[in-house]
């Protein structure tokens, strides 16, 4: 069974910088697409930035020219590299992976988020 282990989140002042991590574990046959949103306390979860398996992006007009999303696709892992943080950002964020298995099912999974808090 396929799992998302997110990890970098943390509390960083205004105009900082992190980078988070998703790998996956397990058998997957194909990624087609991976994405992270993200959710703030109170409204609704919305994306981020997604990546496709072909290397295409696309990102949240409020974060383009300061996050930056890549994957590193031999070790299934999905990066989202935040500069220029700012306290709007403060949210749980969580990946996505949409891949194919081995046995020709289509399948989308979720990690289970991890905490980014922009505070002075």
């Amino acid at each position: 069974q396929v799992q998302l282990v997110e990890s970098g989140g943390g509390l960083v002042q205004p105009g900082g910088s992190l980078r988070l991590s998703c790998a996956a574990s397990g058998s997957i046959f194909n990624i087609d697409a991976m994405g992270w949103y993200r959710q703030a306390p109170g409204k609704e979860r919305e994306l981020v930035a997604t990546i496709t398996s072909g290397g295409d992006t696309n990102y949240e007009d409020s974060v383009k020219g300061r996050f930056t999303v890549s994957r590193d696709a031999a070790k299934n892992t999905l990066y989202l590299q935040m500069s220029s943080l700012k306290p709007e950002d403060t949210a749980d964020y969580y990946c996505n992976f949409r891949y194919h298995t081995y046995t020709g099912m289509y399948r989308s999974i979720w990690g289970q988020g991890t905490q980014v808090t922009v505070s002075s």
